[in-house]
């Protein structure tokens, strides 16, 4: 029987705080957090699933000893754990090279610190990412990168994440969130997984993938937004998604978030949010639906050993390399 092809699985571990940051909502700066309620129910999920994933981190919600039990839960259950920055701003393509350096090291810090693992891959907050971010990765040995997002819908989500905040961004405030969810060039960004060239020294790209020519998103909290109106077209969506990435020989990079095993009872500040208003048991069921879709067609591994895998044999010949960022 011919092996099933790589993917991966990884969840961005954005807290309560970090959302109301970026939305402009006040409160935030109390760092409110669910990551007792939401890492417990990721992982009895994935333990029933026999499934191992990558938690990227912040590194502020590592550096608080709050939240010490449930990340060091994490490295417990046997998942890798990658780095989200530490202050979790998706303005960090506009840091200065001394901050970014600084900010990726202080979130790798405390994240070893919190789980017992240093981590080697990681994703920028609001897949924001530049030159200076490649360049301390690569000084600093990460294996690899997975904040590129090849889609052209990234202008929307922002047009919609500014419509619903309650507050008025002042002109600096907007500047800042310019780039959330990424930019209309962000769509032509490779959807295999690449080297990047120039300064980026060779550093492994994992994208996370989106539908081959479309290049319409197919994370799990999309999929959760279209099974409000159809769960049945959400998991043919999701099917179609899979199959096409098997014919264009996409290594598929699945992507999870904290909201994905929540509702607004449990985040009340976050109902703004899409499918927020669906109850979280009914989001587990979908959601568990969706990962043995995804196990049935891709042998499933967290980012570090998918990272291993194309860094390896004839995979890391047939990497092509992108000019620098």
């Amino acid at each position: 029987m011919k092996p099933l092809p790589t993917g991966s699985l990884s969840l961005d571990l954005d807290n309560k705080w970090s959302y109301m940051k970026t939305h402009g909502d006040a409160g935030w700066e109390s760092l409110p957090s669910y990551l007792d309620t939401v890492v417990p129910r990721v992982n009895a999920l994935l333990d029933r699933l026999g499934q191992r994933i990558t938690y990227f981190v912040v590194g502020q919600d590592a550096a608080l000893g709050c939240n010490r039990d449930a990340l060091a839960a994490i490295t417990a259950a046997g998942h890798e754990v990658g780095n989200h920055s530490f202050h979790h701003e998706p303005w960090l393509h506009r840091y200065t090279a001394d901050a970014v350096g600084d900010e990726i090291a202080r979130a790798e810090d405390a994240i070893a610190d919190a789980t017992g693992r240093r981590p080697e891959g990681f994703r920028g907050p609001g897949f924001s990412c530049s030159g200076n971010v490649l360049r301390a990765l690569a000084r600093r040995g990460y294996r690899y990168d997975a904040s590129t997002f090849p889609t052209y819908l990234g202008p929307l989500a922002r047009a919609y994440y500014f419509m619903t905040s309650k507050r008025k961004f002042t002109a600096e405030e907007r500047a800042e969130r310019g780039q959330l969810f990424g930019t209309l060039a962000d769509g032509r960004r490779p959807l295999r997984p690449y080297r990047w060239g120039g300064d980026g020294d060779g550093l492994l790209e994992i994208p996370v993938t989106t539908f081959p020519l479309t290049r319409t998103p197919f994370h799990v909290s999309y999929l959760l937004y279209l099974a409000r109106f159809s769960p049945l077209a959400a998991k043919a969506y999701f099917g179609s998604a899979l199959r096409a990435c098997r014919l264009a020989r996409v290594p598929v990079s699945l992507l999870l978030h904290p909201l994905d095993f929540m509702d607004g009872e449990d985040a009340p500040e976050l109902k703004f949010f899409p499918a927020m208003a669906m109850p979280a048991g009914r989001k587990l069921e979908l959601v568990e639906g969706f990962l043995r879709s995804f196990r049935a067609r891709f042998e499933v591994v967290p980012m570090g050993e998918h990272a291993r895998r194309l860094n390896s044999g004839e995979a890391a010949a047939r990497l092509r390399t992108a000019a620098a960022y």
